[in-house]
């Protein structure tokens, strides 16, 4: 096979999903798990928060997986990889240890994911020309939500329609893992016969005299200009969604406490059918918007479709508002955030150029995976103080913050007012 006129279509779209996969049951997908396992709310939040401590911790061994070894390589192992430790999830849940096994799987597997992260952004980055970059930074964004929506939507639907075949909670959860590890291992092995192998998908080296690769890279990321402005971009533009995101799905499943039990299929349905539709075509619109008027013209209203959904969450716990009106609300979420991300995507890769892109893209999103768990961190145990209405209320407020981080963007000098992507 001639791996050089292999399209981008034949592979990007797989490729990002199965990025999209682990990152969704790791951190979604887990929580409506715990939730219907009974496990407490502050518990399973406070030791799943701990499931982003790899995104935040592969800056650290990224430059390992630039020096050693392809991209195509540690793609194609962590993804191998990743197929048994579901089927390792699966075969825990009915032991009498299941929550500190699963937990352990899951600690596991997003140590793998995080690694996976690195070596395919890095080979997007290779096995792509700039034209071809540029065009599927939009759709790398759409199938990588596809996962996502998918994970915790069509899945979890399948998973209460097994609940009630089986009768067992734990046996349909059983069967949920054994099926992502088949899904898993399905599309590697098509990727080991799809992948390109492109001439620059080799492993960095360092001259002699140099300092070693580790050291060298977080010199140049720590050096850029403005990192200050980086770095708090990083950390705030997405502040409002990392609070309330696990406290979320308690908050649509659970019977009693001020949460509004829409049922797990309904959550499966509003999640998966419109969440799927709204993210996908507000990446759409938001990378077209992008392409068409540029980051800096487009970044406040981005804000705006960001924000605005956390207090959409305190208006349904203190109105408790029927299941339409709670479906309406929670696609306009999806929509807003497909596009809102966006922006936070392009922004990452603008900051992520020159010699070691693979490993500055790694430490940006390393970044942001640590503001993510540490508001995680606090969320559950706040949530429990405060009650659903008076913590939606207050990370709604919380969230304006981002408002106060987009004038950062201004002085970068990747975002001119004539920008596009």
């Amino acid at each position: 096979m001639n791996f050089k006129n292999i399209s981008p279509w034949a592979y990007i779209p797989t490729a990002y999903f199965m990025e999209g996969v682990p990152y969704a049951v790791i951190n979604i997908l887990s929580a409506v798990f715990y939730t219907k396992m009974g496990i407490a709310n502050d518990v399973f939040i406070f030791w799943t928060s701990w499931l982003y401590l790899p995104w935040v911790l592969k800056m650290f061994w990224s430059p390992l997986i630039e020096g050693n070894k392809t991209k195509r390589f540690w793609v194609l192992l962590t993804q191998y990889v990743l197929a048994w430790i579901f089927l390792f999830i699966a075969l825990s849940i009915n032991t009498s240890a299941f929550f500190t096994l699963s937990v352990l799987g899951f600690f596991i597997g997003a140590f793998v994911s995080a690694t996976h992260d690195i070596a395919l952004d890095g080979y997007y980055m290779i096995a792509l020309n700039d034209k071809q970059q540029s065009f599927f930074v939009g759709w790398r964004t759409v199938f990588y939500r596809f996962a996502m929506i998918a994970v915790s939507g069509p899945l979890v639907v399948l998973a209460a329609k097994l609940q009630k075949l089986t009768a067992s909670e734990s046996s349909a959860w059983v069967l949920i893992f054994c099926i992502l590890s088949v899904i898993t291992a399905v599309i590697t092995t098509y990727h080991k016969f799809i992948f390109p192998k492109p001439d620059a998908d080799k492993p960095a080296a360092v001259k002699k005299g140099e300092m070693p690769l580790f050291a060298e890279v977080f010199k140049s990321y720590l050096k850029q200009e403005n990192i200050i402005y980086i770095l708090l971009f990083i950390l705030l533009y997405p502040i409002g969604d990392a609070c309330i995101e696990k406290v979320v799905v308690p908050f649509l499943l659970q019977d009693g406490g001020g949460a509004l039990n829409i049922g797990t299929e309904a959550f499966g349905y509003i999640k998966g059918t419109l969440g799927l539709l709204a993210v996908i075509f507000g990446n759409i619109f938001g990378g077209w918007l992008l392409s068409k008027y540029g980051f800096r013209r487009c970044i406040w209203y981005f804000a705006l479709v960001l924000v605005l959904p956390n207090f959409f969450y305190a208006y349904m716990a203190y109105f408790r508002p029927s299941l339409t009106v709670i479906a309406a609300l929670l696609t306009a979420e999806n929509f807003g955030y497909g596009i809102a991300m966006m922006a936070f995507t392009v922004f990452v890769m603008q900051v992520s150029q020159g010699k070691y892109k693979t490993s500055f893209y790694a430490i940006s999103t390393g970044i942001m995976a640590l503001g993510r768990m540490l508001c995680n961190m606090v969320s559950g145990k706040l949530q429990v103080i405060l009650g659903y209405e008076q913590f939606f209320l207050i990370i709604s407020i919380i969230s304006l913050i981002t408002f106060a981080v987009i004038p950062v963007c201004y002085k970068l000098k990747q975002f001119k007012e004539t920008d596009k992507i």
